[in-house]
């Protein structure tokens, strides 16, 4: 028989939920304040506790705790009279199932009380947490895998890393190329000077010299002062120029000249100043088809593609999704302040089940979802949401174009996330500027609420 523990002073509750909790089957206890309620804790051993919170004598987050480490598969289900926001994040946090306003629907509380049962029972199952050897494959820099090819990787950031030659970093949105490129950098002879990324997608044409090589005052309208490009800033360090393919071919022509002569003149300068930064690059595109095109210089890519490093996507090492779950969840429960540490078979399976267009950035975020809908120490399948061809659609419309579905996909990302347009880039893996132009160019500022 499972057992209630009902911390509440007001004897009416108290009697129409011990009327209506016994009628269930279930053994009910009672207390009048968390002081007592903590005293029956070891001789009842309950498997759900009901706490009003709104008890006077009683510090009802100290309470929480110590149940919570008495034990903490103890399911706890907050009442109260009055609905405060931030008194139940902070419950969520210590560890609360759920939260119920008096008057209580009973309805509603039988529910609540199955499921923290049916979460309990899971969990205590659930024998192994999860895998503790992430560190055995955790490479530079936070970068996780087991596989071959992620091994290999590995193996050349070591001997990339104590020289200074130019690496082209490969790989599909989300990828993760700025983590190799960083990686690269503060595990060798460059870590203790700057490292500075830029997005060339994200700089317009009429500003990018300015923001890589600086100005000087009076160079141009608007130009009121002096200002330190990020060739500059860099010194010795690291420049990494992420989707470099976006570079016009005549700022391509001008970053050449700068590679082969190793300086770089300001706006409106009049002198040269010494290149003294490392170039790493990375691109989503094969640069070498935009080099056959006539859309990339051949030049620019031999003095950037010294050695190329092309990371898989996840799709293509998903052996190694166990790994990066393990490490995510414990980055993301420390984030949230959650303990979140068990995962059933059916969740991995459901994980490892999918392609991940998105990539590691895309498990990343669906992990953080995942993590925040949970009120316990499991992850279950209704709190792994995935993104798909199939349930981007409404239905299966398999005559939609491919602009069609993007336009679908966008707008589904941008009213997911309120139109926080940060937010949709990160999960879309594109530019700010991109962001907008689809927007326009799909007419869907009509959807915005």
């Amino acid at each position: 028989m499972k057992k209630i523990l009902i911390i509440e002073n007001d004897p009416k509750v108290s009697e129409i939920l011990n009327v209506n909790l016994k009628g269930l089957g279930y053994s009910i206890s009672f207390a009048k304040s968390g002081e007592k309620g903590l005293k029956l804790l070891e001789k009842y051993n309950p498997n759900v506790v009901i706490y009003d919170l709104s008890i006077p004598d009683s510090d009802g987050f100290s309470i929480l705790s110590d149940i919570k480490k008495f034990d903490p598969h103890i399911q706890i289900i907050l009442i109260s009279d009055n609905y405060d926001i931030n008194s139940t994040l902070q419950a969520i946090e210590i560890g609360v199932f759920d939260y119920l306003q008096k008057p209580l629907d009973f309805n509603q509380l039988q529910l609540k009380i199955s499921r923290a049962l049916e979460i309990q029972s899971v969990s205590l199952r659930l024998k192994e947490y999860i895998r503790n050897d992430t560190e055995e494959f955790k490479l530079e820099n936070n970068l996780i895998g087991k596989t071959p090819s992620m091994r290999s990787i590995l193996k050349n950031i070591r001997q990339l890393s104590d020289n200074r030659v130019s690496v082209l970093i490969l790989g599909e949105s989300g990828t993760g190329k700025e983590l190799i490129a960083k990686s690269i950098h503060y595990s060798g002879i460059s870590k203790e000077q700057p490292f500075i990324a830029i997005n060339c997608s994200a700089l317009p044409e009429s500003s990018i010299e300015s923001e890589l090589f600086g100005h000087v005052k009076g160079a141009f309208p608007g130009a009121k002062e002096n200002k330190k490009g990020k060739f500059e800033l860099a010194r010795k360090g690291t420049i990494f120029l992420d989707e470099i393919s976006e570079l016009s071919v005549s700022f391509q022509s001008k970053l050449l000249k700068v590679l082969q002569e190793r300086e770089f003149t300001k706006l409106g300068a009049e002198y040269s100043l010494p290149m003294n930064a490392r170039i790493l690059t990375a691109s989503i595109l094969n640069i070498k088809k935009l080099v056959d095109e006539g859309k990339f210089l051949k030049d620019l890519y031999q003095r950037l593609k010294v050695f190329t490093i092309t990371i898989p996507p996840l799709r293509e090492r998903k052996e190694d999704i166990p790994l990066l779950v393990t490490y995510f969840l414990r980055k993301i429960n420390a984030e949230l302040h959650k303990k979140v540490n068990k995962v059933p078979i059916d969740v991995m399976d459901k994980l490892k089940g999918h392609d991940w267009p998105g990539n590691v950035r895309e498990l990343e975020n669906v992990l953080v979802q995942a993590v925040f809908l949970t009120n316990s120490d499991v992850l279950l399948c209704e709190h792994i949401h995935l993104q798909s061809i199939e349930n981007i659609q409404d239905c299966n419309d398999y005559h939609l174009s491919l602009n069609e579905i993007e336009k679908r996909h966008i707008l589904r990302v941008l009213d997911n996330f309120n139109w926080n347009k940060n937010k949709a880039i990160e999960i879309l893996g594109i530019s700010k500027p991109t962001l907008y132009s689809k927007v326009e160019k799909y007419n869907l500022k009509k959807y915005l609420k």
